[in-house]
């Protein structure tokens, strides 16, 4: 069932579970970009950026958490999928890359360690897109049977 609002129309019924943890990994993703930027690894702006773009997403966790919020989810995937393709851009990049050419020896540490984060986060932002994703179609689904039944 859902009720009209300014924002949108809200969810007053249906799956309780697949939205919370929806929600739950948003929210993981943005406490991991917050963690990410307190560490000053990455320099001054970017961790601003990775500040605003926790800050970004916490309304968008709240929504999904609440109301289920088609637009917050569809906000959430397309976000968890740029996250993907840049961070796997930085993976294949050099400053992700596990080994190096020339002057370096075949397996050096550090960037191993970076390349291992990398794909933990990206790891994280897939099941973010994929949540969020899912709960859509589901929510979908539910709407069309429910108004087939009316």
């Amino acid at each position: 069932m859902e009720r009209p609002t300014t924002a949108g129309p809200v969810r007053t019924g249906g799956p309780v579970l697949h939205p919370r943890a929806c929600a739950v990994v948003t929210a993981a993703s943005c406490l991991t970009h917050l963690w990410v930027a307190a560490a000053g690894h990455h320099g001054a702006w970017l961790g601003l950026l990775m500040v605003a773009l926790a800050a970004v997403c916490v309304p968008c966790t709240v929504h999904i958490w609440r109301h289920s919020r088609i637009s917050a989810l569809h906000q959430v995937t397309l976000v968890a999928l740029a996250m993907v393709a840049l961070h796997v851009a930085l993976l294949l990049g050099t400053g992700g890359a596990g080994h190096t050419h020339g002057g370096g020896p075949a397996s050096y540490t550090p960037q191993a360690a970076g390349a291992a984060q990398l794909l933990l986060v990206i790891g994280l932002e897939l099941a973010t897109a994929l949540l969020a994703a899912t709960l859509v179609a589901r929510l979908r689904r539910g709407s069309r049977s429910r108004s087939q039944c009316t």
